[in-house]
């Protein structure tokens, strides 16, 4: 069965779609569940995590936030979640935009005009503080902008990003429903030998790089990692003072890994040309 992968504004009801279409399929959306283990990960409160991902951190927060160790530990939970068969729908966490490359899953955004959004909300929050909403609805959005074009150098807003794009002003819940499901019934997005595999070479590339993050030997490495088959392959310049070994050994206890191809090479010592 295809994976749904959803993003959606504030106030435009994604969150009321994504649990339609989870009644219908008889599996979970997954969501809150990924922030206990970033918050673990990091060795951060949840609050904290919550608010630097909302775009309320105050200035301690996001200065204390490590912010490719939680890209890289979000991936590492999305894509462990991809892979199982107890979940139909992942909402937010940029799922949409990291597993677009995989045929069988299928990117949505939900998304409403503003004006719309900023009644809703009030309605909902029992309030009359348009302002107050409005800049709620705002740190929302820019929060979420910042993090898709810093990790995925993309505009989260552009419709091209997405399979579907649905506008609840005039579309309702069910309909959006009916809509995402009638592509979980099309054959172009049925898993295949091939997608099976490509969400398992990211997903292990993912859990390497997640491993790699963990560990105090390689924590600062930045190198790229490729995986085929349980085969990886981990290149790049580390620096002085690094052992490659460190790699090897780190990436071969993660779980599916068969063989490791380690073409790190060690940074020269740099020359000081000095004049007489």
């Amino acid at each position: 069965m295809p994976l749904i992968a959803m993003t959606r504004e504030m106030g435009s009801l994604g969150k009321d779609v994504a649990n339609v279409i989870s009644e219908r399929l008889g599996k979970p959306v997954v969501h809150h569940e990924i922030i206990d283990h970033l918050a673990n990960k990091m060795r951060l409160r949840k609050s904290h995590v919550v608010r630097f991902l909302d775009g309320k951190a105050n200035i301690w927060e996001r200065l204390t936030t490590d912010k490719t160790s939680l890209s890289i530990y979000t991936a590492d939970e999305t894509l462990a979640l991809a892979e199982s068969d107890n979940v139909s729908v992942i909402r937010g966490w940029g799922s949409a935009h990291l597993l677009r490359p995989i045929q069988h899953v299928i990117c949505v955004r939900v998304c409403a005009p503003m004006k719309v959004r900023v009644q809703r909300m009030m309605e909902r929050l029992n309030s009359d503080d348009e302002a107050f909403i409005i800049n709620e609805i705002k740190l929302s959005e820019e929060a979420h902008a910042a993090i898709t074009r810093r990790h995925f150098g993309i505009n989260w807003q552009d419709p091209e990003q997405y399979d579907l794009v649905l506008n609840t002003e005039r579309v309702s819940i069910d309909e959006c429903a009916d809509e995402v499901l009638s592509l979980v019934n099309n054959p172009q997005f049925h898993a295949t030998d091939q997608s099976q595999q490509m969400l398992a070479n990211l997903a292990l590339e993912t859990h390497v790089r997640a491993a790699l993050r963990a560990d105090p030997r390689t924590e600062k490495m930045s190198i790229t990692i490729s995986a085929d088959r349980g085969v990886v392959t981990i290149a790049g310049i580390v620096d002085r003072g690094s052992e490659p070994v460190h790699a090897s050994e780190v990436a071969s206890a993660v779980p599916r890994v068969k063989e490791i191809k380690n073409e790190l090479k060690i940074a020269a010592a740099s020359r000081v040309k000095l004049d007489h």
